[in-house]
């Protein structure tokens, strides 16, 4: 399967960023791509560096403008679009929210980020509802999608529940970078524990992952900080962890990568991970701390 990803510098400009966006997908198509997916919240910069009840104006509802023209989209070009938008479900209930796109245009389903920072920065409790809608893969022409977004990314207990429900693929639409304050050894110790963690949760389910991070660097409103530097990076990686495609952290990029998904049954003949899992003795998983 051929999938495409876009590493975008976002502005305060919502349509020129939508507008790019487009065409970047209509790219990946003319190069063959079946899936394309898109980095966190990528209409709009990140705005949870501050708290500001202002700008929750910017979300929108599912079914809802950009639901409308992604999914046209995707109609259109005949592929598979993971999109990442800031939801109004209702009067003063948010969610951080995932939307995939059927190659018919339809909306195949949705995942509302379940863990939430909180964190300078990254104040994004302030913001989002924990989703309610589980760990579910989305069932698509293309596979079933375990589609998970950003802080989700560091938990395994997230990944090992999508593969267990039957995804194909992991997926993550991801918003990370630096605060300049950070010295260059705990910002290259943080971008590689980022890579690592999830290379890990490949590896330990058998499965390909994609996570497309923004790239760029975006002011701080409030001038607490001195604003987020994203390190861009985005990667796909095969079920053993093995690096398939990188982007730089300094620029913008548009690619389209080659994924064998045949090839995470074969690793997990190799590497039995499900089979041995010593399910009868896991009951303290579900806690929150063990005496």
């Amino acid at each position: 399967m051929k999938t495409g990803f876009i590493q975008q510098h976002n502005t305060a400009d919502t349509g020129d960023n939508v507008n790019r966006l487009e065409n970047g997908i209509r790219r990946c198509a003319a190069e063959g791509a079946e899936l394309i997916v898109l980095q966190e919240l990528h209409n709009s910069l990140y705005f949870c560096q501050t708290e500001d009840t202002g700008l929750f104006d910017l979300a929108e509802t599912i079914p809802g403008p950009s639901t409308e023209r992604f999914g046209k989209l995707a109609k259109e070009l005949e592929l598979v679009i993971t999109a990442s938008l800031f939801e109004k479900r209702a009067p003063g209930l948010y969610h951080n929210t995932a939307v995939v796109f059927e190659k018919d245009g339809s909306i195949a389903g949705i995942y509302r980020k379940m863990h939430i920072p909180d964190d300078p920065a990254y104040y994004e409790k302030f913001y989002f509802t924990p989703g309610d809608l589980g760990f579910e893969p989305i069932k698509t022409s293309v596979g079933n999608l375990g589609v998970l977004v950003c802080w989700d990314q560091w938990f395994p207990e997230a990944a090992r529940l999508m593969a267990l429900k039957g995804a194909d693929l992991l997926v993550y639409p991801t918003a990370i970078g630096w605060e300049s304050s950070d010295g260059e050894d705990e910002k290259r110790r943080q971008q590689e524990a980022w890579q690592t963690v999830q290379r890990g949760h490949a590896v330990a389910n058998g499965l390909h992952l994609i996570a497309v991070n923004r790239i760029g660097q975006e002011a701080d409103p409030s001038g607490q900080t001195n604003g987020i530097r994203f390190w861009g990076h985005s990667f796909v990686c095969g079920p053993q962890g093995e690096i398939i495609s990188q982007a730089p952290d300094d620029r913008e990029e548009i690619k389209v990568v080659d994924i064998n998904l045949q090839r995470s049954e074969q690793v997990r003949r190799w590497w039995p991970f499900l089979r041995d899992r010593r399910i009868d003795a896991f009951e303290g998983i579900t806690k929150r701390f063990l005496d």
